[in-house]
């Protein structure tokens, strides 16, 4: 009887797909496309710092793959000039100096940051318009036009040596935007009709029903809020990359006959930016120096300012807690919110909110802001234009992702071509199969002020020991032949408990720090590492019995003679 044969297992020689960020949390998005010889990267995100990261400035991605393989990078191409997709630039850039690739208005605000950085000189960079595309290696990718709270978005149609790739970035379906053209349905559709080996597409609305609503909707609102506070200076926080937000309160300013004050550095800088380059119209005369404000009666001005995610060095914060130096709230103010807070920054805003009641201010923050992001429907008509064989849902939490992999399904994409990723997962595909193939280095590396990368998870725990329960340091001198005490032992507390107060308590550990160290002389114990143990698991011991707290411990022997 003749052996069955076994089926033959093809060799998978396709595109590799290797998101470092964006996945499993909101922010530091950038996914890596590789075939061969080539590696594109799109996008180069950071993330804000959880609660639980004191100290922190801001997360990028870790980006040892890209280190390790950056004779293959041709090129960063950026979606859109969101600090979840751009902020991480000027880190990366020093270790992987490489082109960029973007849009006019995207570019412009990357400049102002690689500026800052002392990057401009050394950083190639190219705008691309909409419907041009860019070689790179074995790739060609195609900017094709976008809608999203910022203007100048692109998705990208990246033609692969085994199909096409769409990646939509961040998008909505936004038939009326506040400046420019709707977003380009008919060239996703064209593209659907030749063929679509994958889509990644936004996930972070694909919880919601039904549509995004356009951004010219908040206009009607702010004209709203105008007519009833005419007596009323009114202030506006937003994020300072909405230039179409900033564009509208603008308009309303215009209607109403009041002077802006732009206020907050990012904001002025990107205000400036898209001014320049033409994405943003200031009729000549309207806008204030704040320097100005005092000139001009409160009901005649409005101001647009950072911090409207409670930032605590932002403009705003600075007013609520009456440190500004130019701006103080008074009763009768009215503070818009237009944005909602980022997942993390609810307390911040809360925060923020109250100190501002607490001022006299009239807070304003229901609809006073539509997101940036396509909702389900939206989603589903990307798919139906685009027929993809695979999905790859893209920048969300898990239950984004997994809500936009149900949508998938439900426009007939096969459970098995569905893949939800992990950040360092390996997504290896050519026009037959589709399989994860491995992983690679990943995860969030911490910016603290000039230092990239030297605080770890270490660090961080130490800083939250800190942060929750102080610290306890003891100081011994031991003569460095005969190890006998020579002065001390002094104990320093620091946010563990007034010691003026607690005296009887720093008495108690004085005595029970003396007794180790007599042990230790009894036993001819030298070793200074085991000595530092001993005086911790004692001293460690008595407080926890004394007191249920866990302050960190330092000892600290030093040497002398006598």
């Amino acid at each position: 009887m003749a052996k069955k044969k076994k089926p033959e297992v093809k060799e998978l020689h396709g595109v590799k797909i290797i998101p470092l960020g964006g996945l499993g949390l909101i922010g530091m998005n950038m996914t890596a496309f590789e075939f061969e010889d080539t590696i594109i990267v799109v996008d180069c995100g950071m993330a804000f710092p959880d609660d639980d990261m004191p100290g922190i400035d801001c997360v990028i991605p870790d980006d040892t793959y890209l280190k390790d393989n950056i004779d293959k990078i041709k090129g960063f191409i950026i979606t859109h000039a969101h600090e979840d997709h751009i902020g991480a630039l000027p880190y990366i850039l020093k270790d992987i100096n490489v082109p960029v690739y973007a849009t006019k208005l995207t570019m412009g605000i990357i400049t102002y940051k690689l500026e800052e950085h002392g990057l401009l000189k050394t950083t190639k960079r190219k705008v691309i318009k909409h419907g041009q595309s860019v070689n790179l290696g074995c790739f060609r990718i195609e900017f094709i036009k976008t809608t999203h709270s910022i203007q100048d978005c692109a998705a990208f149609a990246i033609y692969t040596p085994v199909g096409t790739i769409i990646h939509t970035g961040d998008f909505k379906v936004d038939y009326t935007p506040v400046f420019g053209e709707p977003i380009d349905l008919q060239r996703f559709a064209e593209i659907g009709k030749k063929g679509v080996l994958a889509l990644l597409a936004d996930s972070t609305n694909a919880m919601k029903p039904g549509y995004t609503m356009s951004e010219s909707t908040v206009g009607k609102t702010f004209d709203t809020i105008f007519a009833e506070n005419t007596k009323n200076r009114i202030i506006v926080a937003t994020f300072a990359s909405n230039v179409d937000r900033v564009q509208q309160i603008i308009n309303s300013a215009k209607k109403f006959k009041r002077k802006v004050v732009i206020e907050g550095r990012s904001m002025v800088n990107i205000v400036n930016c898209a001014s320049e380059l033409g994405y943003i119209d200031i009729p000549k005369g309207l806008q204030i120096d704040i320097s100005e404000l005092k000139n001009y009666p409160p009901e005649k001005v409005v101001l647009i300012t950072t911090g409207s995610q409670g930032e605590s060095a932002a403009a705003l914060s600075r007013m609520a807690t009456a440190v500004h130096k130019k701006v103080t709230i008074v009763p009768g103010d009215v503070v818009i919110f237009s944005s909602n807070p980022i997942p993390g920054n609810e307390k911040s805003v809360s925060k923020v909110i109250n100190e501002l009641s607490v001022l006299g201010a009239k807070v304003i923050f229901q609809d006073t802001h539509v997101s940036g992001h396509a909702s389900s429907e939206e989603l589903k008509l990307i798919y139906a234009l685009t027929k993809p064989k695979y999905a790859v849902p893209v920048h969300g939490e898990y239950r984004h992702l997994s809500s936009h992999a149900q949508i998938a399904q439900s426009m007939g994409i096969p459970k098995e071509n569905v893949f939800i990723l992990k950040n360092g997962d390996v997504l290896e595909m050519d026009a037959e199969q589709c399989k994860i193939t491995g992983s690679v280095p990943n995860g969030g590396v911490y910016v603290d002020g000039l230092g990239v990368g030297d605080v770890g998870n270490v660090v961080l725990r130490d800083r939250q020991v800190l942060s929750q329960n102080g610290l306890i340091a003891v100081v011994v001198t031991l003569n460095h032949v005969t190890n006998e005490v020579i002065a001390g032992p002094e104990i320093i507390s620091r946010g563990f408990v007034y010691v003026r107060e607690s005296e009887y308590l720093m008495d108690e550990a004085y005595d029970v720090i003396c007794e180790v160290l007599h042990n230790i002389s009894e036993k001819g114990i030298t070793d200074r590492a085991k000595m530092r143990n001993m005086i911790r698991d004692a001293l460690s011991d008595y407080v926890w019995k004394k007191t249920k707290r866990n302050p960190m411990i330092l000892p600290v022997i030093m040497e002398g003679d006598d």
